[in-house]
């Protein structure tokens, strides 16, 4: 059996690394997964669904002796491919391949947006030349969507292929008892309007957007999913604009309470990120019945079949409130019956691209 080596920067959350969980749970080639910094939440649940997971714990960009004990792990496990997700992994994963023999080197970019890569600014000459020179190393490059493939395409890249992002539509399905429990854990009354957010909490994401509009939205509560160095900002700015309405969850998943389970007890969902690649916690909401307000999402943008299920403004707070007064007006329906049209990001679709990737590029 093809054995790959799936290298990523960390794994203690975000939508580049649930993309990884859930992909590797219907790929058919047997994989193990290195995480260059940090296991968290993403590593404990991978181990869960029966995989190795490798954690080298770098102290620094540039930890020589790391990347020595990378290429010693690629050479010992006889892994046939290499496959790095985001910027730092890329640039490790590709060389540590290379210095072991292994030729076969797939990369997925899934952070390279309007200004940044993985949260560095993408245009510093730096950035941008490593990033182009490890890229020589590898085969290919899949693009997560059609707009990461142009910004690639921008930098002169042109061995890329589109597999945009998949999610396995059963696992968001909505589930009542869990609306219950979650909002009787953080002493939310039933029958308050719930606006939520998935997503870390870095300054890129605006999800100072999100709770300046609900402050503007009488009785709102906000419900804030994820970690990340902008939550301390986040939680000043709730304390001054909606005091005792906002619920900071931290990182889920691998406990009691999973994303779909927050997604249930909410009733729209915000993405006020204006740069997404992507646009994964979006469509996680749309499949878990919820309308989606947003401002950047690939997966959404033209995705027929939604309706009024979804709508996209500019990334301010006064477009937001009026875009989320509108959602909460919609006649109920059935969340427990997902849009047909999610359909076309069914992982398992997804899986069987990436494994014929696999395929041409041990075949070229």
């Amino acid at each position: 059996m093809t054995k790959i080596l799936h290298v990523i920067t960390g794994l203690a959350s975000g939508g580049a690394e649930r993309q990884l969980a859930t992909l590797l749970q219907h790929l058919p080639e047997e994989c193990e997964v290195v995480c260059l910094t940090e296991g968290g939440r993403v590593g404990e649940r991978i181990r869960a669904d029966g995989f190795r997971v490798h954690d080298l714990r770098m102290p620094s960009n540039r930890d020589m002796a790391s990347l020595m004990h990378l290429v010693k792990l690629v050479r010992d496990g006889g892994f046939d491919i290499v496959h790095t997700h985001l910027y730092r992994a890329h640039l490790y994963g590709r060389l540590a391949a290379r210095m072991a023999g292994v030729r076969a080197i797939v990369a997925t970019e899934h952070s390279l947006g309007r200004e940044l890569i993985e949260g560095r600014p993408k245009d510093r000459l730096g950035v941008r030349a490593m990033y182009r020179a490890s890229e020589r190393m590898g085969r290919v490059t899949i693009a997560v969507s059609q707009a990461v493939a142009d910004y690639l395409r921008a930098w002169r890249i042109e061995r890329v292929e589109v597999i945009e992002n998949g999610i396995d539509i059963r696992e968001f399905r909505f589930d009542p008892n869990a609306r219950t429990l979650v909002r009787k854990i953080l002493g939310i009354d039933s029958g308050a309007f719930v606006i939520g957010g998935v997503g870390r909490l870095d300054p890129d994401k605006h999800f100072e957007v999100l709770i300046e509009a609900a402050g503007r939205i009488d009785g709102a509560i906000a419900l804030i999913v994820g970690a990340g160095p902008d939550r301390a900002r986040l939680q000043r700015l709730a304390h001054e604009m909606m005091p005792g309405r906002v619920h900071f969850t931290g990182d889920v998943g691998g406990g009691m309470l999973e994303i779909k389970d927050l997604l249930s007890a909410m009733d729209v969902f915000a993405s006020p990120s204006p740069s997404e690649t992507f646009g994964l916690a979006p469509l996680e909401a749309v499949a878990c019945g919820l309308p989606a307000v947003y401002s950047d999402s690939p997966a959404l943008d033209g995705l027929s079949g939604l309706g009024d299920r979804a709508a996209r403004v500019p990334s301010r707070p006064d477009a937001f409130v009026a875009a989320l007064r509108e959602a909460a007006d919609l006649t109920p329906v059935d969340r427990s019956a997902p849009p047909g049209a999610l359909e076309r990001y069914a992982v398992a679709e997804q899986a069987a691209h990436v494994s014929e990737l696999y395929r041409s590029v041990l075949a070229g």
